[in-house]
């Protein structure tokens, strides 16, 4: 087992939680429901109807594309 730190789309996800007060689980589960989207459907999508800044959005949609969740 290692302490290396989190990297990649995933060291977005604490400072998400502070910011928004939802759990990343939860933000995932909504973009994995958003199948057959496109990626900066998806982004747009969480920036106009969440609020979310672009970086975290990507951030979130980046790892559910890549099967991360």
């Amino acid at each position: 087992m290692t302490d290396a730190p989190v990297k990649g789309p995933a060291s977005y996800f604490p400072s998400i939680e502070k910011k928004y007060g939802r759990p990343i689980q939860e933000w995932l589960d909504m973009v994995e429901a958003l199948e057959g989207e496109a990626h900066m459907q998806r982004v747009n999508w969480l920036k106009t109807e969440h609020g979310l800044g672009h970086g975290n959005a990507n951030a979130i949609v980046a790892h559910v594309m890549a099967g991360k969740t």
